[in-house]
């Protein structure tokens, strides 16, 4: 009985043991791929102008996130969520939204009007971000717990994608026919209102869908 106690005992150990190892190598493997991803997606960009314009989020982010690693390390599920992030980044920057292959298959398969990327990167815009203003939120404020957490959340992710809209239309004015592809509009007068619906879905189901799993790990990483 005793060593089946110990034995039981043992397991929440290994599981932090096997958490603590996971924490310190995702991140590096994890900045690994993205790194190649970004430079590879460099190689041969449609419109130099605007890979740079579309991946600068990820370059800004990447530095963030090496500097602050040790000071306020992420969950392993926000890493991963900022990987994935930059990642879609990286294909439209390469190929520009309207152009990227998958959504020309997607688009001849679903039968629909425009290339649907551009409307996947502004879902992500609301997905990922919601992830991580929450873990801000939850780490260094007192809404830890509160009703008002998952709202001001949202309107976080609202705010960060009407910011981006007006950088698109700053670019459009500055480079004029320059910046269509960069827009991603497809000649849909009402881009813009998608753009920011769509960053509002990517938040509301990312809280829906992840916000129990975020806790546990929040749980983890206070317990390192």
């Amino acid at each position: 009985m005793p060593a089946v106690t110990t034995a039981a005992s043992s397991r929440p150990a290994d599981r932090l043991a096997v958490d603590r190892v996971v924490r310190r190598r995702l991140p590096v493997a994890l900045l690994a791929v993205v790194t190649v991803a970004l430079a590879m997606s460099a190689w041969h960009a449609k419109d130099p102008t605007t890979w740079l314009l579309e991946t600068v989020w990820a370059w800004v982010g990447l530095p963030l996130v090496v500097l602050l690693r040790r000071r306020f390390p992420l969950t392993s599920l926000l890493y991963c969520l900022l990987a994935a992030h930059a990642l879609v980044l990286a294909v439209g920057g390469h190929y520009t939204y309207a152009e990227v292959p998958a959504g020309d298959w997607v688009r001849d398969w679903l039968d629909l009007s425009r290339n649907p990327y551009d409307r996947f990167g502004h879902l992500m815009q609301g997905f990922v971000p919601a992830v991580l203003v929450r873990e801000i939120l939850t780490r260094t404020s007192p809404l830890r717990g509160s009703r008002w957490l998952a709202p001001l959340t949202v309107c976080a992710c609202l705010a960060f994608s009407a910011v981006f809209e007006l950088l698109e239309w700053a670019a459009a004015v500055a480079g004029g026919h320059a910046a269509d592809a960069f827009l991603a509009t497809q000649g849909d007068v009402w881009d813009t209102q998608w753009d920011m619906f769509c960053a509002l879905i990517g938040a509301v189901c990312s809280l829906l869908l992840l916000s129990r799993a975020h806790d546990r790990r929040l749980a983890r990483l206070d317990g390192r």
